[in-house]
């Protein structure tokens, strides 16, 4: 005697992709968000910013040209006093995107971290731009704190080969 398998209806089977279909597009929609979060998060500035805080555009500033190019900052050091507001306009005079990240050294490679996992990632803040080949820019920042702060291009590989420049605030 031959057993016949009962098969199971075909309505059933089609529910049963479509409920995996729908698991499967959930996952990567969480899987996208938890990224797009992460990277976010690696923007967050806590408690204000190492370097000072955004300037007031009301109020004078003195200004500094910073031309950016491969691999280097002109100029590399800059000085300034604290309580100092400064609008830095910024020239990629490279024919590679570049940026211009003020913070302290540790903030910067920390971040880097992150550029390395997100390397498309753009800033948006007061204390960092990125620019195109040939665009400019302008950070108004007020250095209301004394120390060694550093302006680097997270851009990955960028910084390492020497795109890192030093404001000395006294």
């Amino acid at each position: 005697m031959n057993v016949i398998k009962q098969q199971k209806p075909i309505k059933e089977e089609n529910e049963m992709h479509a409920t995996q279909k729908r698991w499967f597009a959930r996952s990567i929609v969480s899987i996208v968000l938890l990224s797009w979060a992460a990277a976010a998060a690696a923007h967050e500035q806590h408690g204000g910013y190492s370097a000072g805080e955004p300037g007031n555009p009301k109020k004078p500033a003195r200004e500094i040209v910073v031309l950016m190019n491969e691999m280097d900052y002109s100029p590399a050091v800059i000085e300034v006093k604290r309580g100092e507001q400064i609008r830095f306009v910024l020239r990629n005079v490279g024919t590679e995107a570049h940026e211009f990240l003020l913070a302290t050294t540790a903030e910067n490679l920390k971040h880097g971290e992150a550029m390395r996992k997100n390397p498309d990632m753009e800033h948006d803040e007061p204390n960092g731009v990125r620019l195109g080949p040939k665009k400019s820019g302008e950070i108004l920042w007020k250095f209301s704190k004394a120390g060694t702060f550093e302006y680097s291009c997270l851009i990955p590989t960028h910084r390492e080969f020497g795109m890192i420049g030093k404001v000395i605030v006294k």
